[in-house]
């Protein structure tokens, strides 16, 4: 996660993110999630988070950098948003960091 701060040192991301979307207290799908660039942008206040991205590597540093904080509410998936079966209704917000 230091290397979010090398890459937005003023947070100029982190803030237009919150700005666009009202993560607050929402269960968010994250698809394209990568190692979690994104993720620790806005996990530390939506209720639930699933992060997925087929690279299993991306996915395992992930997983082992989710601050323990986190851990009750954000998992990270190896999948494809095709393979993911889920309800129309499990999400109130989904976002594609750089997948589109």
């Amino acid at each position: 996660m230091d290397e979010l701060l090398i890459r937005d040192p003023h947070e100029v991301e982190t803030r237009v993110i919150r700005d666009l979307v009202d993560f607050k207290g929402k269960d968010v799908l994250e698809v394209g999630c990568g190692e979690g660039r994104m993720t620790w942008r806005y996990a530390d206040i939506a209720r639930s988070v699933l992060a997925i991205d087929p690279d299993e590597a991306a996915i395992m540093i992930a997983t082992e950098q989710t601050p323990s904080k986190l851990r009750s509410r954000v998992a990270f998936m190896a999948t494809d948003i095709t393979q993911l079966a889920i309800a129309d209704d499990a999400f109130d917000i989904a976002i594609f960091s750089w997948s589109i």
